[in-house]
């Protein structure tokens, strides 16, 4: 599946790039737009050196084409959820910047898995918001949460223990 050493010099920098969003997020609560635009600029470079088609059969293969919809498809919901205030602008750029990247399937599981940390991080974070009694509004950095299901979904995909599994399954 990765016989490909710059597919995995990409997955590799898409990690780091991961973990410096989780880890500005986490500090200041903020995703730079210049860490956004670089994972995003990223994805066609990954497009070619997996051979992704620009066009094909969404039902039995991925493509460019349903990549760039699923992004699109992201984006717009996400931009609701922003102008509702209920996410942060950084956080919509990385889900977004995310989806060029990772297939359909496993995006919907990277959301999933998201929300599910999402879910812990909003507790954990209110339950030490209550124990310091401030009274400023609570901020999530729910780039923590999108960056650890980025991870998961990678590892859990690509890593060898990922394909030997996905191997012995299918």
């Amino acid at each position: 599946m990765l016989d490909n050493p710059l597919m995995y010099g990409l997955l590799a920098a898409l990690a780091v790039a991961l973990l410096v969003a989780a880890a500005t997020d986490l500090r200041h609560r903020r995703i730079g737009n210049w860490l956004n635009a670089a994972i995003a600029l990223g994805a066609p470079l990954f497009w070619w050196a997996s051979d992704l088609p620009l066009w094909a059969d969404p039902w039995t293969r991925n493509s460019v084409a349903m990549q760039l919809l699923v992004a699109l498809v992201t984006f717009i919901i996400l931009a609701a959820l922003f102008a509702m205030r209920a996410m942060g602008g950084g956080d919509v750029k990385l889900l977004t910047a995310l989806a060029l990247w990772i297939p359909p399937m496993l995006f919907l599981q990277l959301v999933i898995v998201m929300a599910l940390l999402g879910g812990l991080l909003t507790i954990v974070f209110g339950a030490w918001h209550v124990m310091r009694r401030r009274r400023e509004r609570l901020a999530i950095p729910y780039g923590v949460a999108i960056a650890l299901a980025g991870l998961w979904v990678l590892g859990s995909t690509y890593a060898p223990a990922g394909m030997l599994a996905a191997g012995a399954l299918g």
